[in-house]
């Protein structure tokens, strides 16, 4: 592994006692070509030989401090782990005057992101060969990018991924035309209100993300401890974009070009993701496979260890693992 860059000596991840940072670590900035600075985490695998780097993908409003546990759980099972927050949300580049606003012009623009991580950072300095592990809209990216990822990425799994929404008012086909119009009349960095979720102080009881009451307080108590990882309601462009990039991955020609083995995961109880369509989505690509974890919310890897633990034997059992 290269030694300690400077952007690693600047870099930093947030410290709370529920959530402990795991040792030897190396935290940096990278820049993308369209110039967003990206924060990323890597560590080495703590076995020997390594199996390789599982890069994560996480979701929106996420950051690197929520898959502390998952990267020590990661490195005992034989692996490096290879964190970044994506643009416009974490310590990464935020992309409007209102940093709460959780904003993108376009999901190709997450596409350049992870680009620039393999290509700058998990090439030269992380172990092959490298697995994706993707949640929610982490998932959606590493499906539009699955086409150009090839030689590149072993394998895939795919987290309760962002392929339809659920429980939608009116449906999703309306939601995209509507936010074509506004964004078409420059209104797309207007919050769509739906997203204060992300911020701390909302309460456990009536939450859609996770049965878990201790991962829940910790990850709220991560947002207490560095108000800058906060971030609220997509905008208006962000929900149109989202919008977009899940027509496109529904889109039959566009699912014969992807030939990364990879596993889909739903949760039985997720309101935000509709679990039927990841299942068809896994029935649809000729490389996919699905399971269903019932009973669970929207984040697997926040949930309780009776989800959480079928979430990671299946991880267990198809990285590595033999052809799907």
């Amino acid at each position: 592994m290269n030694e300690q860059s400077d952007s690693e000596t600047k870099a930093r991840l947030v410290a709370v006692p529920s959530n402990p940072i795991p040792e030897d670590g190396r935290v940096g900035f990278v820049d993308t070509p369209d110039g967003a600075r990206l924060r990323y985490a890597r560590w080495q695998s703590t076995l020997r030989p390594t199996k390789g780097t599982v890069i994560i993908l996480q979701g929106r409003a996420e950051n690197i401090e929520k898959y502390l546990e998952t990267v020590s759980d990661l490195r005992e099972r034989g692996f490096g782990v290879l964190c970044f927050d994506w643009r416009g949300q974490g310590l990464s580049s935020r992309l409007l005057k209102d940093r709460l606003k959780g904003h993108i012009e376009h999901f190709d623009q997450y596409l350049t992101d992870l680009d620039t991580i393999l290509s700058e950072i998990a090439l030269p300095d992380c172990a092959g060969p490298f697995y994706l592990l993707g949640h929610s809209t982490g998932g959606l990216i590493a499906t539009l990018a699955a086409p150009f990822l090839g030689n590149r990425v072993r394998r895939m799994v795919l987290i309760s991924p962002l392929f339809a929404l659920r429980n939608l008012p009116v449906s999703q086909s309306l939601v995209q035309r509507v936010g074509a119009v506004l964004t078409f009349f420059g209104l797309g960095r207007l919050s769509v209100g739906w997203g204060g979720r992300a911020l701390q102080n909302h309460h456990f009881i009536g939450n859609r993300l996770t049965s878990d009451t201790t991962r829940f307080q910790r990850n709220a108590e991560i947002l207490a401890a560095d108000q800058e990882l906060r971030l609220s309601s997509p905008t208006v462009s962000w929900i149109f974009s989202a919008c977009r990039a899940m027509e496109q991955v529904n889109d039959s020609e566009f699912l014969g070009t992807i030939t990364i083995p990879t596993l889909m995961v739903a949760a039985g109880n997720d309101p935000i993701v509709s679990p039927e369509h990841v299942e068809m989505l896994g029935h649809r690509m000729r490389s996919g496979a699905h399971l269903t974890i019932f009973g669970a919310k929207h984040e697997l890897l926040q949930e309780r260890d009776v989800f959480r633990e079928q979430l990671l034997s299946a991880f267990d059992a198809f990285v590595p693992g033999t052809e799907v």
